[in-house]
């Protein structure tokens, strides 16, 4: 049994968990370590499957672009995706495809913050929820079916996702906006946890 639909659910969870420590708690260091065990997690999918390759190293260059690496816990967690995928490598992906995913996760990242759109309330969640991605990782999964029956349609340096990437990316999301809706149950109960450890030592 695949391993990755867990993987791809941990990775959204830890995300939304660092990214809320850090900006509703201020606690940096539940922010970091979440950081760290999630850049692991989404650092180990990268370098075994061409298809989390694509889609990781798009976001990771869409927030640059975006200017979102801007905390501690995000730093930390960039540079050791960085230093993952630098050490091990990573399998070989679609150059288009890498380039117009990295434009799909650009936009999200500047339309989630766009003032102009946090008015317009259908586009509002488009964006919120970050359907541009989402909606492109779909687009190559179609394509790649097609391209199955046409063998013909395949073109070099365009890469297909396979259909079960597109589920597992939904799990990534939506364990993401979970740890999002839960965090304040969440949060307590780590500090819970930690008060417990202290109190052992």
């Amino acid at each position: 049994m695949s391993i990755e639909p867990l993987i791809y659910s941990l990775s959204g969870f830890l995300m939304k968990l660092s990214d809320d420590a850090y900006d509703i708690k201020k606690n940096i260091r539940i922010a970091v370590l979440a950081g760290i065990f999630c850049s692991l997690l989404i650092g180990y999918l990268t370098v075994t499957t061409a298809d989390a390759a694509c889609i990781f190293v798009s976001i990771l260059i869409g927030t640059l672009l975006s200017m979102k690496i801007d905390s501690l816990n995000h730093i930390i967690a960039l540079l050791l995706f960085i230093l993952i995928i630098f050490y091990i490598g990573i399998p070989s992906i679609g150059i288009f495809t890498l380039l117009f995913c990295s434009v799909a996760a650009f936009l999200d990242e500047i339309g989630n913050d766009n003032k102009w759109i946090q008015n317009k309330k259908n586009i509002k969640k488009f964006f919120t929820y970050r359907f541009t991605l989402k909606t492109m990782v779909m687009i190559f999964v179609i394509l790649g079916f097609f391209q199955n029956i046409f063998p013909i349609l395949k073109i070099s340096d365009i890469q297909y996702f396979q259909f079960q990437t597109f589920i597992y990316f939904i799990l990534f999301d939506l364990f993401y906006e979970i740890a999002g809706l839960k965090f304040n149950t969440i949060y307590n109960g780590i500090n819970s946890f930690f008060r417990i450890i202290r109190r052992i030592d």
